[in-house]
């Protein structure tokens, strides 16, 4: 049966490759494997599956009512879904010419005879993999089942869509400079401003406790930070019958509510107290969780007292509203001003005369219009309120004011409205500062690619980075409050126990200082160790420590480099070494004259000499053509050639070697033609018929083949080439790692056989430049394969 039309799939969406949209793999998802289950069960099909596909397989991503995990694409029903790109319902395949008689394969299940699958398309038009149900038995499902599938997709899409939009945010570049001295500038900075505002700031942790007091806070209350700190900030500042009240607040604001202006009596030195108007507001970090909480107060003792004044005597209350350096001010029920002290009327640029008759909202931008309408419906039905707003100037600046407003009723007159303001606008600017450097230090932990962590005085990590988790296995949350000792850096890299007592970063800790370390190892939550290099400095607040910031690197892949160097550097000194040796002895042997009456020695040094001449060229060409493979200055020169020819000649070019290994060739080809660069093609053939004579026993065959490319039935233009010998075999976990710079099958190779280990990454470059690609297929005693594909001379150039 044809494929149902749809609307969605007129657009003709474009399938995309798993690096394109890079969500499938072949780890479980429960919502994924819930939804096959749920199509299998609502179809009631004996199979389900959610998978994806490359050029020869089919992957499960999820699955239902079977266990494997892939399967060849030609044998699948879902390539004919891909090919037209919408849905497909097949009512018996027994029936159907696309599949065998038996029906469709399935994984090495029973051959199904029914099938439905409808292509996952995301909103961008992008075919990114299918979702299918099959059926042992024949007309199982019909366009009703199909239309379900449709829908179960789309859900599908939906999720695949997050997960993809997910890992793009996870791949942003991170940078590579240390935050060292970064971090401590944040921290001075964030000191400085809290301390050189005349409010008082307190910052508190979400239980409540003090994290830190600025200067005008310690000066007022006679706490000393060393001691405070840790201490509930409600116990130790406010008296016992308002701590409850407090606590509350505190509770709200750890739930990431504002709190505030409140005004209440705070204890200072001497057993004194003082009547100061704060406010509590949450702090939130990167995540948008609740870090800090901020209590930003003003003491407003003597305005109160000098309001207590206002009400007890008319000519002291002109007196101190003249000369109170607070913003005084009275107003209508309706907001217009109806008398203002001098403070208020300089501050603002204006004579009182002139902002007298005005209503307040011509000095308010708009949002603080509405906070001051808010006031006025408050008043009216309550006494007192307490906000703030921002005032503007003469000149157009404004300065945000927290003010106290109430309610007045005096005997024989209208009421109106009593106003106390105090000009708070470098607080408030110091707490967006202070939450502007908090977020600017969250976004350079995360930004540096190095792991950076924190320990407080008893060892325990009090923040990392996200790459240092990662780097070490774990998440973030997973590590806050352990013992860094403990949880990675118990034991050297032998396994021996790595005493807290020897631990550099606790002697560190304890001698104040800093250090830099390596040749290091830290444990990683699967109980593997990296190698690392890191640096531990302390943290000094007021002369005292209060913890250590440790800055480390994995240096695995630095490791790995050098090791590959020393590795090059050894094997080519070996290779150059050894024909110079011979080289140097044929000659001085000629050159002494005592081979002059032995023409036929003679001869075999001089051949000796040119062979070793040549050996030093080829190790020398090699280096050359793989640097001008790296840099993309390899010149290509194409043409059409037959696939034999080439065979033919690389055979003639190793038939002496051969001959004297007693190794024989087999040439088996099809008549096709490639289109290729002929001498760079034919040092390819070279240099893996030269590996297989290398490593064949005597008396056995190299065969080389060529034929049109089976590895992807989709793609026609494509002519594979096999060098296949009867040789030890290469292991399966070296398969891959062959093909890389300075690799070979066994380290022992270079020395006993010759080789620099640059020979197959040449041609792995080379293969690659045409437009194929190159691999080996090989088990231990079974002999090897290398296989590598060119185009045909029909397809066009790369």
């Amino acid at each position: 049966m044809s494929a149902m039309q749809h609307p969605q799939f007129g657009q003709h969406p474009r399938v995309v490759s798993r690096s394109e949209f890079n969500f499938f793999d072949q780890n479980p998802d429960p919502a994924l494997d819930e939804l096959t289950e749920l199509a299998a069960v609502l179809c009631n099909a004996d199979y389900a599956y959610t998978g994806w596909m490359d050029f020869n397989r089919l992957w499960f991503k999820s699955r239902f009512g079977f266990q494997a995990h892939e399967q060849s694409r030609s044998t699948t029903a879902c390539q004919w879904l891909l090919e037209k790109n919408e849905p497909l319902l097949v009512q018996d395949a027994a029936q159907d010419p696309r599949f065998p008689p038996e029906g469709i394969e399935l994984a090495g299940e029973q051959p199904c005879r029914s099938y439905a699958g409808t292509p996952l398309i995301t909103g961008a038009q992008q075919i990114v993999g299918t979702l299918a149900i099959l059926s042992r038995e024949p007309n199982k499902f019909s366009l009703e089942h199909l239309t379900l599938l449709e829908i179960l997709g789309r859900q599908a899409v939906t999720r695949l869509e997050l997960y993809n939009r997910i890992r793009a945010q996870e791949q942003a570049q991170r940078a590579q400079q240390r935050t060292e001295r970064a971090l401590a500038i944040e921290r001075c900075f964030v000191a400085a401003t809290l301390d050189s505002i005349p409010a008082l700031v307190a910052v508190l942790d979400t239980a409540g406790r003090m994290v830190r007091l600025n200067h005008a806070c310690t000066e007022l209350t006679g706490l000393n930070l060393s001691i405070a700190t840790g201490r509930p900030f409600v116990d130790e500042i406010l008296d016992p019958e308002q701590r409850t009240w407090a606590a509350g607040k505190v509770r709200e604001a750890a739930s990431g509510q504002v709190s505030g202006p409140h005004e209440t009596e705070w204890r200072i030195a001497g057993g004194l107290t003082r009547r100061i108007s704060w406010t509590l507001r949450p702090l939130k970090g990167p995540n948008c969780e609740i870090q800090y909480l901020i209590i930003s107060g003003q003491d407003v003792t003597d305005q109160r007292q000098m309001e207590m004044a206002l009400l007890s005597s008319e000519t002291r209350y002109r007196q101190v509203v003249e000369n109170s350096l607070g913003f005084v001010f009275t107003c209508s029920m309706e907001g217009r001003l109806t008398s203002l002290n001098s403070f208020t009327a300089e501050t603002l640029g204006y004579h009182a005369e002139a902002l007298t008759g005005r209503s307040v909202t011509d000095l308010l931008d708009s949002g603080g219009a509405a906070t001051f309408q808010d006031c006025l419906r408050t008043l009216a039905a309550n006494d007192e309120w307490q906000g703030a707003f921002p005032l503007r100037r003469s000149d157009g600046i404004y300065r945000r004011i927290a003010f106290r407003s109430r309610r007045m009723e005096l005997p024989g007159e209208q009421p109106f409205i009593l106003n106390h303001g105090i000009d708070v606008t470098e607080q408030h600017e110091a707490e967006q500062a202070l939450h502007i450097a908090t977020r600017q230090r969250e976004l350079i932990l995360e930004s540096v690619g190095d792991g950076i962590c924190g320990i407080d005085l008893d060892g325990r990590l009090t923040f990392v980075n996200e790459a240092g988790a990662r780097a070490l296995g774990y998440s973030p949350e997973e590590l806050i409050g352990h013992d860094v000792h403990d949880i990675i850096h118990q034991n050297h890299e032998d396994g021996t126990s790595y005493s807290e007592g020897t631990s550099p970063i606790l002697q560190s800790m304890r001698k104040r200082e800093a250090i830099r370390m390596r040749n290091e190892v830290f444990w990683r939550k699967d109980g593997n160790s990296i190698p690392v290099e890191y640096s531990a400095s302390p943290l000094i607040e007021d002369g005292q420590i209060s913890g250590m910031v440790v800055a480390f690197q994995d240096v695995s892949e630095r490791r790995r480099l050098e090791r590959m160097k020393d590795e090059f550097i050894s094997t080519v000194s070996h290779e150059l070494r050894t024909p110079l040796t011979s080289l140097r002895a044929s000659l001085g042997l000629i050159a002494s004259g005592s081979l002059d009456k032995r023409p036929e020695k003679q001869r075999q040094m001089v051949e000796m000499a040119i062979g070793n001449c040549d050996r030093l060229v080829r190790l020398v060409n090699d280096i050359l053509d793989f640097d001008s493979v790296e840099k993309g200055t390899l010149p290509l020169h194409r043409e059409p050639v037959e696939a034999v020819d080439l065979l033919r000649r690389a055979a003639d070019v190793a038939h002496a070697a051969a001959t004297q290994a007693h190794i024989g060739f087999r040439i088996d080809a099809a008549k096709v033609a490639v289109l290729a660069d002929q001498e760079r093609i034919l040092q390819v053939l070279n240099e893996l018929v030269a590996n297989a004579i290398k490593f064949s026993p005597p008396e056995t065959q190299v065969r080389l083949t060529a034929h049109p490319s089976s590895v992807n039935p989709a793609d026609s233009n494509q002519v594979c080439f096999v060098v296949e010998d009867q040789g030890r075999g290469i292991g399966q976990e070296k398969l891959e790692r062959i093909f890389e710079r300075f690799q070979q099958g066994d380290a022992s190779d270079s020395r006993a056989l010759g080789g620099t280990g640059l020979g197959l990454a040449l041609c792995r470059s080379i293969v690659e430049q045409h437009g194929g690609r190159i691999w080996a297929e090989s088990s231990p005693g079974q002999g090897s394969r290398f296989l590598f594909t060119l185009p045909a001379a029909s397809a066009n150039p790369q």
